[in-house]
């Protein structure tokens, strides 16, 4: 194996140590990834490589200054920079760690498979319509596409259906006694398709000597061979097929509509005096992972972010999760606000959409119930999600997750999360992520 082998498979294994996807959403540092890289930990595997042993400096012709001869004691060895800290045990400092980068479709599968999702993205908007297989049939068409293979098997049916053995008909109209009324009669009851017509014009081309051939049809059975019209087909062959324009079919192309799948995140926060460090990074950590989870599993994602307080504004993402006021809490200005954003710039019928909110429950008094819940109800989504962070359990006051859970608890595209620590975000994700709503479709 060479260098070059030893290098990639020393590679590989690094690879292969990168940090865990749970525990790098819960305690990693998300901070450096970007929107469309993900970047995850790993710990650095040493290549290999020749080093001069700083320790060796003795051999032939290097003498000097200073330098011992041959045979003379040389003492121990001093140390050199890079053997060892000069204070502090060895191994005090930290690991290198070097980055294991992935994209958000990779890290889309990955999640997929670490939590055992199946998210199935809807297309919306129609971006092209394109010709698939000639599988559709119509009654009419240009020549080009007429079925020939369907026309000749509704003829052959038709043949079949109505053929049969004439030569042995005439047989039976030679029989004494019989006439075209007769033999008739005696078809119908042996379903032979022949008309009254036929049998007339067969019956008036015999010789008064011919009508009378046959003493009896048992006679005449006897004396003939019926076949039946594949038997005769077979023998035989086939002049003529008897097409009917009726028959006639057209193949043309099935239409297939290439739909784009896009989407909308609404992501809501909670900035008030309440919303302390730690209830600021937890919502961090649970909704950096859902952007990145749905950046990857649609064609085209856009996000928008809004802070609240009592009031609430759109800020750039590089704000979102740092921002925080000294104002009070009014959650339901924060959905007033997506509503007239979803409503005029990502309209239903063409965007997927997800609204996640955040906060530590704590709102306003009677805001949850009287304009929170009703605007949640007249906003179309794949998803409501509402994320509670509270470090130290609920605090007295904290109601708004147990208002929204209590009102939605029989509709499938609302989630309640409860994150009280970085071990239940993985959780959290996975709740609001297997809850979105399969049903959900643009309205008519």
């Amino acid at each position: 194996m060479g260098l070059r082998e030893d290098v990639e498979r020393y590679r590989e294994v690094g690879e292969q140590r990168r940090q865990d996807l749970a525990d790098f959403i819960q305690y990693g540092d998300l901070g450096q990834s970007l929107p469309g890289e993900v970047k995850i930990p790993i710990k650095i595997v040493d290549l290999p490589g020749f080093e001069y042993d700083q320790r060796d400096r003795g051999g032939v012709g290097q003498g000097g200054d200073g330098t011992p001869d041959v045979g003379d004691p040389v003492g121990q060895p001093q140390p050199q920079p890079g053997d060892g800290d000069e204070d502090g045990d060895p191994g005090e400092e930290g690991a290198d760690h070097e980055y294991y980068e992935m994209d958000p479709e990779e890290f889309a599968a990955e999640l997929d498979e670490e939590l055992g999702l199946d998210l199935e993205p809807k297309g919306k908007k129609v971006v092209e319509e394109t010709e698939g297989d000639f599988t559709d049939v119509t009654r009419t068409g240009p020549t080009s596409t007429l079925d020939f293979e369907e026309l000749f098997k509704k003829g052959l049916k038709r043949k079949l259906a109505m053929d049969f053995d004439r030569e042995f008909v005439r047989e039976v109209l030679r029989v004494d006694g019989w006439g075209p009324a007769a033999v008739f009669e005696w078809a119908r009851s042996e379903r032979i398709p022949v008309s009254r017509a036929w049998l007339d014009e067969a019956y008036s081309d015999l010789s008064d000597a011919e009508r009378t051939t046959w003493e009896s049809f048992e006679d005449m059975e006897a004396a003939t061979e019926q076949l039946s019209v594949p038997e005769r087909i077979q023998r035989d062959g086939i002049d003529s097929i008897p097409f009917r324009r009726e028959d006639e079919r057209y193949r043309y192309p099935e239409i297939i509509e290439e739909k784009e799948k896009n989407v909308v995140v609404v992501n809501i926060r909670d900035v008030s005096g309440s919303m302390r460090e730690k209830k600021r990074e937890l919502v961090e950590r649970t909704f950096t992972p859902l952007d990145w989870y749905l950046t990857g599993k649609y064609d085209h994602a856009e996000f928008v972010y809004i802070a609240h307080d009592a009031d609430a504004w759109r800020v750039e993402r590089g704000d979102f999760f740092g921002i925080r006021s000294g104002g009070g809490t009014k959650i339901s200005s924060a959905y007033e606000l997506t509503a007239a954003t979803l409503e005029e710039e990502y309209p239903w019928s063409e965007w997927n959409r997800y609204v996640f909110a955040a906060g530590d429950s704590e709102n306003s008094s009677n805001d949850t119930e009287e304009r929170v819940i009703p605007l949640m109800e007249g906003i179309p989504a794949n998803l409501h999600a509402y994320v509670e962070t509270q470090p130290s359990g609920n605090a007295i006051n904290a109601t708004h997750a147990e208002e929204v859970e209590r009102h939605f608890r029989d509709r499938s595209n609302v989630a309640v999360a409860y994150v009280s620590g970085p071990e239940d975000v993985v959780d959290a994700i996975y709740t609001v992520l297997s809850t979105e709503d399969a049903e959900s479709e643009v309205p008519a």
